[in-house]
């Protein structure tokens, strides 16, 4: 019988794209086992693509006073005889499934709960790969690299893309307006590099819709793709791209570990050490508030990218 292997995973998109390299790591130190992935429903179609899992399991998150589901999952965990655990969540939701296990036959739990794995100390401000990194190489696990998520492609011939082209990321969750550098920079921005003969790429959702309108308005030769792109199609684009700028948002996660020349705007809301995507080429800006970045700076930034 193979080992079984067991990688928790669960949110959020970011983290997750950036686990898989971990993920991978994981799986070539166990070439032999049985891997399951423990996940939540918006990754399974990716953890399905990446063909890394022999079994995906999915976390519905059940609420403490949903015993039913409590129970339903606990059984799935303990029938899965799992000889060992990779929690690459390390949060209170899992630090419960590790004690979901009998006291006699708990797998070895590789993470973060004290009295498991209390070797790794992390650093007050480290990015979380970083310290997972840290935890892995103590348990065995070495030769951990970015995912360049290669196998993360598909098709993107119904855009009327004009390379080079350079893509724009200008939104960031609603809730967090101060993560946004300006749609009238944005927009200035755009024309700069389209007199460097850069298509510009607007990349968005519903919900940043009035802002890459008016970056287009700005400069009507962008092509404005504002809800029309599926997440592997901007990872396509991102392959195909000679840089890419953005907010700190969850699409940026997905374009800089491509090799893609990624520069990411932060405000003091966030701190890039902590949370600033992970490649080969990324390149961060940040200010206190992001009013006061000037054009100028990330003009001349890209600029440096590009050469």
């Amino acid at each position: 019988m193979p080992e079984k292997i067991l990688i928790i995973k669960l949110s959020a998109l970011g983290d997750f794209v950036q686990s898989l390299g971990l993920m991978s790591a994981i799986i070539k130190h166990h070439p032999d086992a049985h891997i399951t992935l423990l996940t939540t429903k918006p990754f399974k179609k990716m953890a399905e693509k990446c063909g890394y899992f022999n079994e995906i399991l999915i976390d519905t998150k059940p609420k403490i006073f949903n015993i039913s589901d409590i129970i339903s999952l606990r059984k799935k965990l303990i029938a899965g005889n799992f000889s060992r655990v990779y929690d690459l969540q390390n949060n209170n939701r899992t630090s419960l499934y590790y004690k979901f296990f009998p006291k006699k036959n708990k797998p070895e739990w590789i993470g973060n709960i004290k009295e498991i794995f209390a070797k790794n100390k992390p650093k007050q401000k480290q990015h979380a790969f970083d310290r997972h990194k840290q935890t892995l190489e103590l348990a065995g696990v070495k030769d951990i690299q970015t995912d360049r998520l290669e196998w993360m492609r598909e098709d993107i011939s119904e855009f009327d893309l004009t390379p080079p082209y350079i893509i724009f990321v200008s939104g960031s969750a609603p809730k967090h307006p101060q993560k946004r550098w300006s749609k009238e920079k944005y927009g200035e921005l755009a024309c700069r590099l389209t007199k460097l003969g850069y298509q510009i790429i607007i990349l968005g959702t519903s919900a940043e819709k009035d802002v890459n309108q008016a970056i287009h308005k700005i400069c009507p030769s962008s092509l404005n793709l504002t809800g029309k792109t599926s997440l592997f199609q901007i990872v396509t684009l991102a392959h195909g791209a000679a840089a890419a700028v953005g907010n700190d948002t969850g699409p940026m996660h997905i374009i800089g570990p491509t090799g893609c020349p990624t520069l990411v705007l932060f405000s003091s809301y966030s701190d890039p050490i902590c949370h600033a995507p992970k490649g080969d080429n990324i390149s961060t800006l940040q200010r206190d508030s992001l009013d006061d970045l000037e054009i100028m700076e990330v003009f001349e930034t890209v600029k440096t990218n590009l050469s």
